[in-house]
């Protein structure tokens, strides 16, 4: 079993900056994925980044067109913790933002489908004003 927890969210005015952090404990696996995914009202939840691991070798990171070259993700794998830097935000994106780890061996493309996740987090409210 893997726990997660997030922290970060909250209200940003439109141009500004946020950064989630999603650390996780319990179980480890020689390959994984970490993930972010963000569910408006009414929407259905929809992949904004993730980066994957295989033992000691790092996958490219991989972005939602809507958010690539404004959000970042990094990592300290020292302390089992994936961020998620978000500069420019803009009102759309407003959103629950959930933290998500997978064991699956996938990269790229195949890391936005929610299908290669296991385990999810709580959520954190992102709230952009205009």
């Amino acid at each position: 079993q893997v726990q997660l927890v997030e922290s970060g969210g909250g209200l940003v005015q439109a141009g500004g900056s946020l950064r989630l952090s999603c650390a996780a404990s319990g179980r480890t696996f020689s390959s994984y994925a970490m993930g972010w995914f963000r569910q408006a009202p009414d929407k259905e939840r929809e992949f904004v980044a993730a980066r994957s691991w295989s033992g000691h070798y790092t996958y490219n990171p991989y972005y939602a067109d809507s958010v690539k070259g404004r959000f970042t993700i990094s990592s300290d794998n020292a302390k089992n913790t994936v961020y998620l830097q978000m500069n420019s935000l803009k009102p759309e994106d407003t959103a629950v933002y959930y933290c998500a780890v997978g064991s699956k061996p996938l990269y790229g493309s195949m890391l936005a489908h929610k299908g290669a996740y296991d385990y999810w987090g709580q959520g954190t409210q992102v709230t952009v004003s205009s």
